[in-house]
């Protein structure tokens, strides 16, 4: 038996959203404690029993009885190759700490929140835009997702209409969240990535929203070049990156999954 049998977790649920994107959901340990926004360490076991584990971000609230994951399918990559195949009832490896620096505790209060994503970067917003204490500290939530394709999109907005469903979120929501989904292949209603909309104040006016402030706060999540991109907008304004230990006005995680 494997010494990593302990913290096996069965999968209760999968569904392919592309060829490439998949999103499924595990077993939550009674003792597992976590904040919206954090990542875990997830995988499996290799032909010789040993784990190959990556950084997952944790796609549910802090309140759900499942713990959800969205991944991308890297070709040949070590764990996801195997990961894509799984099925319910299947198990998977979760460590048992999860840690981050997307989470509400890393950034001083403020009036608006904008949590802006590409590709599997939305996973931790997931997580955000369904907890409840998101929608007390903030009067207004910004989530962006951007894209290549259209259907890429496709399991942020199953997430978004959940929220405006979902008996336990939407009483908190109250007209607060607002979503912008664009493409940078595909055409669609938006186009463009969100560097260029919002430098081009594009975002703000077609959302009918007044341009950044010093009162908003701002969490990214997505490709390298993304987030050195919107760091560097977010250092021109004079606003301070956060920590843990340090809260400031914005945040960013990157965690590379093959």
């Amino acid at each position: 038996m494997s010494k990593f049998s302990k913290h096996f977790q069965k999968v209760t649920y999968v569904k392919h959203w592309t060829e490439n994107l998949f999103s499924f959901r595990i077993t939550r340990p009674r003792s597992f404690r976590f904040r919206s926004g954090e990542f875990v360490m997830i995988g499996l076991l290799d032909n010789n029993d040993k784990p190959i584990l990556r950084a997952y971000s944790i796609c549910s609230p802090s309140w759900s009885e499942e713990l959800e994951f969205y991944s991308i399918i890297v070709k040949n990559g070590p764990l996801t190759s195997k990961l894509k195949k799984i099925q319910i009832g299947d198990e998977i490896i979760m460590m048992p700490k999860s840690t981050g620096t997307l989470v509400l505790d890393t950034l001083k209060p403020g009036k608006r929140l904008f949590l802006l994503s590409s590709g599997t970067g939305f996973a931790p917003f997931a997580s955000l835009i369904r907890e409840p204490e998101t929608y007390e500290k903030f009067e207004s939530i910004i989530v962006t997702h951007t894209c290549r394709r259209i259907n890429e999109l496709s399991y942020s907005l199953s997430i978004l209409q959940e929220c405006k469903d979902g008996e336990l979120v939407k009483d908190f929501i109250n007209n607060k969240l607002l979503s912008y989904h664009s493409t940078t292949r595909d055409d669609y209603i938006f186009k463009g990535r969100i560097t260029e909309l919002i430098l081009s104040n594009k975002l703000f006016s077609d959302l009918k929203i007044k341009s950044i402030s010093s009162d908003d706060r701002f969490m990214f999540c997505g490709s390298m070049g993304l987030n050195t991109d919107l760091k560097k907008i977010m250092l021109e304004k004079n606003f301070r990156e956060g920590a843990n230990n340090n809260p400031g006005e914005f945040v960013l995680e990157k965690a590379f999954v093959d």
